[in-house]
């Protein structure tokens, strides 16, 4: 490979294996900065990206990957908010306009003309990343890449979700799905004093979920798990968190919020979602949908991971491996997260 080109897995047709290929590395304009990616973390919503399954559809060709950490090797003309050698993340929110009504009180996520990491916008599947240096991610000092990347997405949608379901120190938040999200969730629920109940369908995860300080843990797939932690916890779960990418996990984490409570949907399984209009209604349950997190949330959920309160589970892969880990990903076969490692061959 020569000095001006790069590696990167690409999406070239929705729904196929991504390519390998070597590209031109991009050139850096006004406003614009260059990192060199040292790790990128592989969500499921990589997965969702390269099949196509939003009504949104990215446009192919595209690099997926919104979870990229490097550090900055180029800057633009004008940009001044980060310097050259800085450790930074190239988030999902890869920019927004920052002047509508929703970026003027710091909700920029949900910014009509923002811009996705590894969607809109080519993402960290690549040796290098160009990324708007107003929303990049600012990586502590101490905290290393491949510990970083899971953060800038599972752990600050984690995050986020827990403060939207209003939950406060000492009451009962339900977290379901304990996979790539929700080990996450699991820890920084507990560094901010609430007590855990973990749902999955995998005895395997509800151990591990056990192993993470989870009080209580029931197998969505048996018996009768609502039942069961609404007895256990006096009445359901104050705050419920969904991130299973599954319609019957949300329909169960409803039935598990207890009255006044909120249910907090992060997962984005495809389809529609019919709710329970009377026990929503005479239970005055809030369902709320919650989408990443903001550049405040970001830096928080990065200062849990640094000072050792929250730690990612992964495993750590080349990038040549992309489309076993997509295919794993695919058939549930990561417990965790995989990190792509851009020191590996």
């Amino acid at each position: 490979m020569t000095t001006n080109t790069m590696h990167a897995a690409v999406v070239e047709t929705l729904g196929q294996p991504l390519a390998l290929r070597e590209l031109p590395i991009p050139a850096v304009g006004p406003g614009q900065i260059l990192v060199k990616t040292e790790a990128c973390g592989v969500c499921h919503t990589d997965l969702h990206a390269a099949h196509g399954d939003w009504p949104v559809k990215p446009s192919v060709p595209f690099i997926p990957g919104h979870e990229g950490i490097g550090l900055v090797v180029a800057l633009g003309e004008g940009v001044t908010a980060v310097k050259l050698g800085d450790r930074v993340g190239v988030p999902w929110l890869f920019s927004a306009c920052g002047h509508c009504e929703h970026c003027l009180a710091a909700w920029e996520t949900v910014c009509g003309e923002a811009q996705f990491g590894g969607y809109t916008r080519n993402g960290g599947f690549a040796e290098y990343i160009l990324a708007d240096p107003n929303y990049v991610a600012r990586i502590p000092a101490g905290l290393s890449a491949a510990d970083a990347a899971p953060i800038i997405c599972a752990g600050v949608t984690c995050y986020k979700g827990i403060k939207e379901s209003g939950a406060k120190p000492g009451q009962w938040i339900a977290i379901s799905g304990v996979g790539g999200l929700g080990h996450l969730a699991i820890q920084y629920a507990l560094a901010m004093g609430l007590r855990v109940c973990a749902i999955d369908v995998d005895d395997g995860k509800l151990a591990h979920a056990s192993r993470l300080g989870a009080e209580l843990v029931f197998n969505a797939s048996r018996g009768d798990p609502v039942g069961d932690l609404r007895l256990a916890t006096g009445g359901g779960a104050h705050g419920v968190l969904i991130t299973a990418p599954s319609l019957s996990a949300f329909h169960q984490g409803v039935a598990m919020t207890r009255k006044r409570g909120t249910c907090v949907l992060v997962g984005l399984p495809p389809g529609e979602f019919p709710t329970p209009l009377f026990d929503v209604v005479a239970n005055c349950i809030t369902i709320r949908g919650s989408f990443v997190g903001t550049r405040q949330d970001m830096a928080e959920a990065l200062a849990f991971a640094a000072a050792g309160k929250v730690k990612a589970d992964y495993e750590l892969q080349p990038l040549s491996s992309i489309n076993n880990v997509f295919d794993r990903l695919q058939s549930g076969r990561v417990p965790s997260r995989v990190v792509i490692d851009f020191g590996a061959a």
